[in-house]
């Protein structure tokens, strides 16, 4: 079941020797009682929807999901809340100024960086941005296209969060 959190081989604390994924959820160091549970990481992503009803999808520039269509978004820090995080991220990754964030949905997701799985809780926005005309590429995004939500391919989204938040837009089951 948690074969993916292998690498956890010794406590984080006294660095005793553990059992890896066998200890489960959560992890207990026998040497030291430390317990470790393995939560899902917080990240957000928005639906950027312009007058005309298109929304703005990113090209990512590196993998996971390399040249895969996704939503602006990323990790929340340490001491952010949701919505600060998203419109941070937003500036990042599209220089966008967002009007009021709308929640529509929350999904899990499994997200694969340097051989370790991180678990995350996705977040999902809609909002509408300041000045549309000044979006561009800027961090890990490799290119912009502002497209209509119906018709996007599935199987050309990045990651399985939004392929269902994207249903959920669009008021339909995931395929």
């Amino acid at each position: 079941m948690l074969a993916h959190y292998r690498h956890f081989n010794h406590c984080p604390r006294c660095g005793a020797p553990g059992r890896g994924a066998e200890s489960g959820n959560p992890f207990r160091c026998e040497a030291c009682g430390f317990v470790l549970f393995f939560n899902a990481a917080s990240a957000v992503a928005v639906f950027v929807v312009r007058a005309d009803g298109r929304v703005l999808y990113t090209r990512r520039a590196k993998d996971p999901a390399r040249g895969k269509l996704g939503m602006p978004g990323g990790f929340v820090d340490e001491g952010e809340t949701a919505e600060e995080a998203l419109r941070r991220e937003v500036a990042e990754e599209v220089g966008l100024e967002l009007r009021t964030l709308r929640y529509l949905c929350s999904h899990p997701n499994a997200y694969p960086y340097r051989d370790v799985r991180y678990h995350t809780l996705d977040l999902f926005f809609v909002a509408a941005p300041v000045d549309p005309t000044k979006a561009r590429s800027l961090d890990a995004v490799e290119s912009l296209e502002w497209l209509d939500p119906a018709a996007i391919a599935p199987a050309e989204i990045a990651f399985d969060s939004m392929r269902r938040a994207l249903a959920d837009y669009l008021g339909t089951q995931v395929p």
